[in-house]
């Protein structure tokens, strides 16, 4: 595809997101550390300096990768209103947070590689975190009104996404079956509710 003047902002961010959504695929079906930046230009249909022309290394394509999921994972967290009921407010972000990776199966499996790793640099973990601003507000109201046990909110948050990620990962290993989260759900909120 030729690309001249004006078109060329726009086929470069067509070229920028194939290389993105290749990685993606790549990064989860052959495992973060077996996937070459030489693949990924293969998947994409793009050569080598194409790639180093948007990504300076593979860390980095990675981290603008865990951005984007963070970014798509907002949609979740719909703001916090104090007027509603907490436990109403923590069943739909759970039942929302979960139904986000359902839908999104390749950012589930990303995710899951990248939650402990190193190569998700500082800023862009700090940057991710935003995405849960409205529900650390609803940990912390709960806590403030006795609802929600006093522990410290990111312990409480580290808990909660592991409950999160152990769901999923049967989930996807039962092959995706008719499941219904009310169990998961109460289990959860039987451990952090006061």
């Amino acid at each position: 595809m030729e690309c001249l003047f004006q078109k060329d902002y726009i086929c470069s961010v067509k070229k920028r997101e194939s290389i993105l959504r290749s990685a993606l695929r790549l990064l989860v079906n052959n495992g973060v550390h077996n996937t070459p930046m030489s693949a990924i230009a293969k998947e994409a249909g793009t050569g080598m300096g194409t790639i180093y022309n948007y990504f300076e290394n593979k860390d980095e394509l990675i981290n603008e990768l865990y951005l984007y999921i963070k970014e798509k994972e907002k949609t979740v967290f719909v703001p916090f209103d104090e007027n509603r009921p907490v436990k109403t407010q923590f069943e739909d972000y759970y039942a929302n947070f979960l139904d986000f990776f359902m839908q999104n199966p390749l950012y589930y499996g990303l995710i899951v590689q990248l939650q402990a790793s190193p190569i998700i640099t500082e800023k862009s973990r700090e940057e991710g975190n935003r995405s849960v601003r409205p529900f650390m507000e609803l940990l912390l109201h709960g806590q403030k009104n006795r609802i929600i046990k006093d522990i410290p909110a990111e312990e409480l948050v580290m808990f909660i996404g592991g409950a999160v990620l152990s769901y999923l990962r049967w989930y996807f290993d039962q092959n995706e079956g008719q499941v219904s989260i009310s169990n998961q759900l109460q289990l959860v909120w039987d451990a952090i509710k006061e």
